[in-house]
């Protein structure tokens, strides 16, 4: 009984995703987006370098989806983003874990804006990295379930 209700709820969120993952997945990349401008210019948190590799993987990514999601292009959406979403996947994984284990940090980072410095640390785990790497996460999860179109 536990199996199969969980395979229809499965079912069920797939088929939910299908005809709007590429809107939610442009949604997560432009807040993504908006959120890092809106840390870096209100805020005045300067990026580090991880953060701008980061913002190079995002940024486009928020252009790419909503255009696709507009045009109803979910090959093209998958051929560009997921390769950005995997990169950005990386990058911010390798950040988060620089800032679990600060001894792994490397003298690519400047001294001035350390990337094992986290400045936002909420319960316990959640810092700049993290919300990253959950957007990248997400916004493949919503790729891959995304209806497959010409």
């Amino acid at each position: 009984m536990g199996v199969t209700a969980l395979a229809g709820a499965r079912d069920w969120l797939r088929d939910a995703l299908r005809d709007v993952g590429l809107w939610l997945a442009a949604a997560v990349a432009t807040t993504a987006t908006a959120g890092s401008l809106l840390y870096s210019e209100y805020f005045d948190l300067i990026p580090c370098r991880y953060c701008w590799f980061q913002r190079i993987a995002m940024y486009p990514l928020a252009v790419i989806l909503l255009i696709a999601a507009a045009r109803r292009d979910t090959a093209g959406a998958r051929r560009y983003g997921i390769p950005l979403a995997v990169i950005g996947t990386g990058l911010a994984a390798y950040h988060y874990l620089i800032q679990q284990f600060p001894g792994l940090e490397s003298a690519s980072c400047s001294i001035d804006v350390p990337c094992s410095s986290p400045y936002i640390w909420e319960y316990g785990f959640v810092s700049i990295p993290y919300m990253a790497l959950a957007g990248f996460t997400l916004i493949l999860a919503l790729l891959f379930t995304s209806e497959r179109t010409a």
